[in-house]
């Protein structure tokens, strides 16, 4: 099979080996003659993003970077970034890195031609409307790990420093409109960023998977999705060179991201608060949540997992399903309690409060009360 493809769902999506050299064309064909840059802290002296601007400068398209992003990015990195833009005169944004990069530069484009503050575009209702869509900027979006899937969405997650609370900003003109996936430039990441990415992806199709709103398409994304994270997370952990398991890791994440369309739940409405007040990475506490939300869910979600588990190559239906996550979380290193990741349990009134206004929570299959949430951090820390 050669893994290779140009790609329009939900984007257009420029697939395989060495297609960041397409960069400069992605940008004539969005109509950016001055782009910036957007990534974070972690990737600016990293080789890969030094390629990268070079292929911008030998195309005429200048060198501009924006890289003043914190692993959850905040509304004081979002002006920061919109300071560089507006002062740079840039015309669009190129969003390169893993999901802290891909969501603050999506968002730098998205608010560089609004007047109101970013709070007022949160995931609520009709509140996109309120946008005025001829001030967003065009955004192409290169993944350098493959988790997220923020590539193919139509939101960014920007955490309210003051509050200490993750916000969903959503607009569908946020999509970007090419994505660049060159399995090359997730080479180099460390082992713990491979887990902790591939495990937010299988994350999102376990959710999705789990999620009882109807959305047939989505569910057959999810159930292809996870395969794809079981086969091949283990192949590009042992060996961050096999760029076929580099490759099917990336599609992974897109397929996560696509397929939440149908809801995420309790992985990620704990995962969020936690992230927000702790600087967790996000990958690795979904993954830590994942085992107790899937006992909590097994009444509602066993009988789908019993039918799909084959399918994945575990045995034992749901039941077995719930134990090889574990011991797919243990093969990666993953603690096994949020006190790992410096969680402590005075904080779990505030917790279970950003969990319950958390929007993914409304696609649980069981209802999120204060009681459940409540047990559920007691487990997990």
């Amino acid at each position: 099979m050669t893994l290779v493809g140009n790609w329009s769902y939900p984007t257009a999506v420029k697939f395989g080996v060495g297609r960041i050299k397409e960069l400069a064309d992605a940008c004539a064909a969005t109509g950016m003659r001055k782009p910036l840059l957007v990534t974070d802290k972690g990737l600016a002296d990293l080789p890969i993003t030094t390629a990268t601007l070079d292929l911008l400068e030998a195309a005429g398209l200048g060198r501009a970077m924006f890289s003043e992003v914190d692993p959850n990015p905040n509304e004081k990195n979002l002006e920061a970034g919109l300071e560089v833009y507006r002062a740079g005169g840039h015309d669009g944004v190129i969003a390169f890195g893993g999901g802290s990069g891909l969501d603050l530069g999506k968002m730098v484009a998205f608010m560089s031609g609004q007047t109101r503050p970013v709070w007022d575009f949160e995931d609520i209702g009709d509140w996109w409307t309120r946008a005025d869509p001829d001030g967003i900027a065009p955004i192409i979006a290169v993944p350098t790990t493959a988790g997220t899937g923020s590539e193919v969405g139509r939101a960014s997650v920007i955490t309210n420093s003051v509050s200490h609370e993750k916000k969903i900003i959503f607009h569908p003109k946020v999509l970007p409109a090419i994505v660049i996936c060159d399995p090359e430039l997730t080479v180099g990441m460390p082992q713990f960023i491979t887990a902790g990415t591939g495990l937010d992806a299988f994350a999102h199709c376990v959710e999705a998977y789990s999620s009882p709103h109807y959305h047939p398409m989505s569910q057959g994304i999810a159930l292809e999705g996870m395969k794809l994270v079981i086969e091949n997370l283990p192949r590009a952990y042992a060996d961050g060179k096999d760029l076929e398991a580099r490759a099917h890791m990336m599609s992974a994440a897109m397929m996560g991201a696509t397929a939440f369309q149908k809801g995420l739940g309790a992985i990620h409405a704990m995962s969020h608060p936690v992230g927000a007040m702790f600087n967790t990475h996000h990958g690795t506490t979904n993954a830590v949540c994942m085992p107790a939300v899937l006992e909590l869910n097994a009444p509602e979600i066993a009988e789908r997992f019993d039918r799909a588990a084959g399918y994945l190559g575990v045995e034992g239906g749901f039941d077995g399903f719930r134990a090889f996550v574990q011991g797919f979380n243990d093969s990666f290193a993953i603690p096994r309690k949020l006190s790992d990741l410096g969680v402590n349990a005075d904080a779990i009134p505030e917790l279970v409060k950003g969990a319950l206004i958390d929007p993914s929570c409304g696609g649980n299959p069981v209802e999120l009360t204060e009681a459940n949430l409540t047990a559920l951090f007691e487990a997990t820390i």
